[in-house]
């Protein structure tokens, strides 16, 4: 039989809560399985980043400047990432990065009648749109999550 003197009994509760941290840890880090498209809760964010896929460089994910109108999530580009979502892969869907979720099919809805109401809101959320609206902003995307298409099992 075995006895543990003070020393052992330390060094087993040291052990302990390092196997205790090491779980917590593993649990903490695994992707967010279920995640929910809020856009009350997206519209604290400053960014989010929108991801796409081109033949020529594959995956980049890029941050842009969103607001909320009507519970509905919309981003204003520029000219660079308006060409980067319109030559995207998996057009007219994107990847969106927001509030430390990801989602990875999203469709972005081109919205030219609401590009006024967004540059508004742009410049009412963003102190440096006095600066940034001066640029062009091509394209006006609703940001809509949809499911995947199920994959036929083989």
């Amino acid at each position: 039989m075995t006895t543990f003197s003070t020393g052992n009994a330390a060094w087993v509760r040291a052990l302990s809560r390092v196997f205790a941290l090491a779980a917590i840890l593993c649990v903490a880090s695994r992707p967010v399985s279920g995640a929910q498209w809020n856009p009350d809760a997206f519209a604290k964010e400053d960014t989010l980043k929108l991801g796409t896929t081109r033949p020529t460089e594959g995956e980049h994910w890029f941050p842009v400047w969103l607001v909320v109108i009507d519970r509905q999530v919309y981003v204003r580009l520029g000219s660079r990432a308006a060409n980067r979502v319109q030559t995207n892969t998996t057009t007219p869907f994107v990847g969106v990065e927001v509030a430390g979720q990801r989602f990875d099919h999203v469709r972005g809805v081109p919205s030219p009648e609401y590009a006024e109401r967004v540059s508004k809101a742009m410049a009412d959320k963003y102190t440096s749109d006095f600066l940034v609206h001066l640029f062009s902003h091509p394209l006006t995307l609703r940001l809509v999550p949809e499911e995947p298409p199920a994959v036929p099992a083989p």
